[in-house]
């Protein structure tokens, strides 16, 4: 078996090395036209980001602001595809925590809007996105509601959680575009849980930040 698999990454080690020589030769062989082509199409696509990114910044990407009611929320859902919100409760002041977290990730990830929207100001729309505990983050992807972080369960169980943590999380429903690892959260060593918090529902800490809305 060993000698099998030994066999099998000098094969791909080959195939490896045949493709990047063909490649090379290639691009050695490529002539004037061809340059001014690949130029060309590559300035193409640098104005399609540019215009892209323009276009987000109009939307109010690359910012986090609070939405101030229902009709504003689905305004924005409909020129924003990909939307993270935090629902959040002024007297919960994990909420806090979240705002300093996604006021970074907002001028970060320009592909997706960031917003937050106050659960008591909302009901119906606390009610529509079955929100429960507050903090919650709802993340929508393609205009469709794909996942939601609720509390700071999926983040460690702590308050001091890296901005990186909360971008993995989030970019494991597709919101946002992320180039690390999705299978391995960038806090692993902070995953244990502190032994001086108590734990209700499924092990949301037991103070204000954390209120379930059916109490």
């Amino acid at each position: 078996m060993e000698q099998l698999i030994q066999n099998q990454m000098i094969s791909a080690a080959v195939q490896l090395e045949k493709h990047l020589d063909s490649e090379l030769d290639r691009l050695e062989n490529l002539n004037t036209d061809d340059l001014d082509k690949l130029r060309e199409q590559r300035i193409q696509q640098l104005k399609k980001q540019s215009q892209q990114r323009q276009e987000w910044k109009s939307n109010g990407h690359g910012e986090y602001s609070e939405l101030a009611d229902e009709k504003e929320f689905f305004a924005v859902s409909k020129k924003s595809p990909n939307i993270v919100c935090h629902f959040y409760r002024d007297s919960a002041p994990r909420c806090r925590i979240v705002d300093m977290h996604l006021k970074i990730l907002a001028t970060k990830h320009l592909e997706a809007r960031f917003c937050k929207v106050n659960a008591e100001r909302c009901p119906f729309l606390t009610e529509r996105l079955r929100i429960k505990v507050i903090p919650s983050i709802a993340l929508i992807k393609d205009s469709k509601t794909k996942d939601y972080i609720v509390g700071f369960t999926d983040l460690g169980n702590c308050d001091d959680f890296s901005t990186e943590m909360l971008e993995w999380r989030i970019a494991q429903s597709g919101a946002i575009e992320y180039s690390g690892d999705l299978l391995t959260p960038p806090d692993v060593k902070k995953q244990k849980k502190p032994s001086n918090l108590k734990t209700i529902r499924g092990g949301y800490d037991s103070d204000d930040s954390d209120i379930d809305f059916d109490d």
